[in-house]
């Protein structure tokens, strides 16, 4: 069976952009993949009928993904195509194929996996399911290599998918309802003790919620210090509904003087070492734990760029405290990229890391 899917967009607009990726990755989480994906303009009718007409004689499912505002008018086209009106939300079935019309947003990648995926299982006679593995700082060569062994294990019966995001990476195995259930738990077992130094999680679950559930566990309050980084820790926390009750405070001391004053770092440390340095990332942490308000304490420090900071040190180089009340660790980081993934890859870095010393 093949699916498609057509990404209506403004294309007059440069600065109009559909996020189609996300109800793609949803079908495909559901072990639907797209065969083909087309991209076309929002207002060309004669277009979109033409593909759909196009698609229909050997697709079992045509979907698309538009704006929220245009999905309406999609729907329009696509009754006109099928001969008969939309009588749910989402899906027009006929016989000889499922439509699907999806907004470009969590709403429409939830419709996806909570009413297009089963309908889908319910036309081809066979239900799909996942193994989802998260981690960070995994290096490419570890994940392809965890991949390749569960690959000889399995050989082509099993389907694999790594995403990555800023070191934060989520590996799905997907996986029918004739897969024996032992050969799918022998690949988890394979990727779990491979990958193990760097996971945080068995289950698809965001790594900020993941830290969140294990504070909430252990009832833990968490305090940040964040130069390089600008609070971005802080934020990812306070995202996860329930935050108030484990998150004490988020400092963004940038400056030097904010440092010292904040947190007690010595102006010593700060003038023989350097802002962004082994001692400077200890102190901050140590600082926030000395006042007495957290049980756990994440500190940053570093170059984000484009520039240095007038030493030598490289563009890149960052260190992550993560302090409890028994003791303070630090990690050195040298990292790639431009500003952005630097302080996004720190960010998770940071998260992974306090989930480490508290799980």
């Amino acid at each position: 069976m093949k699916y498609a899917c057509i990404v209506l967009r403004n294309t007059k607009n440069r600065l109009s952009s559909v996020r189609y990726p996300g109800v793609v990755d949803a079908f495909l989480s559901g072990g639907v993949p797209m065969e083909e994906v087309a991209l076309l303009p929002y207002d060309c009718a004669s277009a979109l009928t033409s593909a759909i007409t196009r698609l229909r004689c050997d697709c079992d499912g045509i979907f698309l993904v538009c704006d929220r505002v245009l999905c309406p008018s999609a729907k329009e086209a696509v009754s006109a195509c099928a001969g008969q009106p939309f009588t749910e939300d989402f899906l027009l079935e006929t016989p000889e194929c499922l439509f699907g019309v999806f907004p470009a947003n969590e709403a429409g990648e939830s419709a996806v996996r909570n009413e297009a995926i089963s309908r889908v299982d319910k036309r081809r006679g066979k239900r799909y399911s996942s193994i989802v593995i998260r981690t960070v700082g995994a290096p490419a060569e570890k994940l392809r290599a965890a991949v390749t062994a569960a690959r000889e294990v399995c050989g082509d019966k099993l389907d694999f998918n790594i995403e990555e995001h800023f070191s934060d990476a989520r590996l799905e195995v997907i996986y029918d309802s004739e897969t024996p259930k032992m050969l799918a738990d022998e690949v988890t077992r394979i990727l779990a003790t491979r990958l193990e130094d760097y996971a945080y999680a068995m289950e698809d679950v965001a790594l900020a919620q993941r830290l969140f559930d294990v504070l909430k566990l252990h009832r833990m309050k968490i305090s940040t210090a964040e130069s390089f980084t600008g609070g971005g820790i802080g934020r990812r926390i306070v995202e996860i509904p329930g935050a108030s009750a484990l998150f004490y405070e988020g400092l963004n001391t940038y400056d030097n003087g904010s440092k010292e004053e904040r947190l007690g770092v010595s102006a010593y440390t700060l003038k023989s070492h350097g802002a962004v340095s082994d001692e400077v990332a200890y102190e901050m942490a140590a600082g926030l734990i000395e006042q007495g308000h957290c049980d756990v304490a994440v500190a940053t420090t570093g170059i984000a760029g484009p520039k240095s900071d007038n030493t030598d040190k490289p563009v890149g180089l960052c260190y992550i405290a993560v302090g409890t009340k028994e003791k303070v660790r630090v990690y050195r980081f040298h990292l790639d990229g431009d500003r952005e993934k630097i302080t996004e890859t720190a960010i998770n870095l940071a998260l992974f890391l306090t989930y480490q010393e508290i799980k």
